[in-house]
């Protein structure tokens, strides 16, 4: 455990960024599973879903929850698979 109190603030934010960038990531997570459940079941809100999609990635890599490209990496593929 920290001993300096600068340590220990340092421990308490990291503490919280952590659990701040793992909702982020879970929420990112879930927004590409519903888009992809909405295309294999051929509902037709599956666009908005998608711009929803891309814009929280978009978002997310501006925040530096994920890597920039990595968000391209993921909405390229979305993409992909919804013009397939």
């Amino acid at each position: 455990m920290a001993n300096h109190k600068s340590a220990i603030k340092r421990a308490k934010q990291s503490q919280g960024r952590r659990l701040r960038n793992r909702s982020a990531k879970t929420t990112l997570k879930t927004l590409e599973k519903k888009v992809r459940a909405v295309k294999e079941a051929g509902g037709e809100n599956a666009d908005d879903l998608l711009r929803k999609n891309q814009s929280a990635l978009h978002k997310a890599a501006k925040k530096g929850i994920i890597h920039k490209k990595t968000a391209s990496r993921k909405i390229s593929r979305l993409f992909k698979f919804m013009n397939a």
